[in-house]
């Protein structure tokens, strides 16, 4: 399988609350990417997501993810229906019972639980949001293929892909 991140980043590097409020670190620019994205950009976004054979996240991004994409079930949605129907991995120690359906929890040896989705099938395995993990899966050499999706915006703070 390829991972493949996606990753919605805006002109100063920042990634952190694109989709909504986030207050980690006193952030408090959450939201900003969605008013930018014209009807291009979403069927950019919705192709990527039909895309996928699996996902796999960070723990907060899973948790994210599953409030609010998991509790939806308007499944002809592309990105609801991506989410809904394929498999999902999250790379945590700590989450013990996850309560989106068809969800496998990768704990320890990380890099060899992802060696081993890697190698076990054909497709595409996608990465999106989860910057901690993002970084550690390129440390590890994990990642096949980066997609950027830079936005017309500068942040001004927040969590960046690349920090330093």
């Amino acid at each position: 399988m390829k991972l493949t991140t996606n990753t919605q980043v805006s002109v100063d590097g920042v990634m952190q609350g694109n989709g909504g409020p986030d207050h980690t670190g006193g952030f408090e620019r959450g939201g900003w990417a969605r008013p930018l994205f014209d009807s291009e950009s979403m069927a950019y976004v919705d192709r990527v997501y039909q895309g996928a054979d699996a996902f796999l996240f960070g723990r907060r991004t899973y948790a994210l993810f599953a409030a609010y994409w998991g509790a939806r079930e308007d499944l002809e949605n592309p990105i609801v229906g991506a989410l809904n129907t394929k498999p999902k991995y999250v790379a945590s120690n700590t989450l013990t019972d996850p309560r989106w359906a068809d969800t496998t929890v990768l704990s320890g040896d990380l890099a060899a639980a992802i060696r081993e989705l890697k190698a076990g099938s054909e497709g595409e395995l996608q990465v999106h949001g989860s910057g901690e993990l993002v970084r550690w899966l390129l440390e590890h050499g994990l990642v096949d293929e980066m997609n950027l999706l830079i936005v017309p915006v500068v942040v001004g703070q927040g969590a960046r892909l690349f920090p330093e």
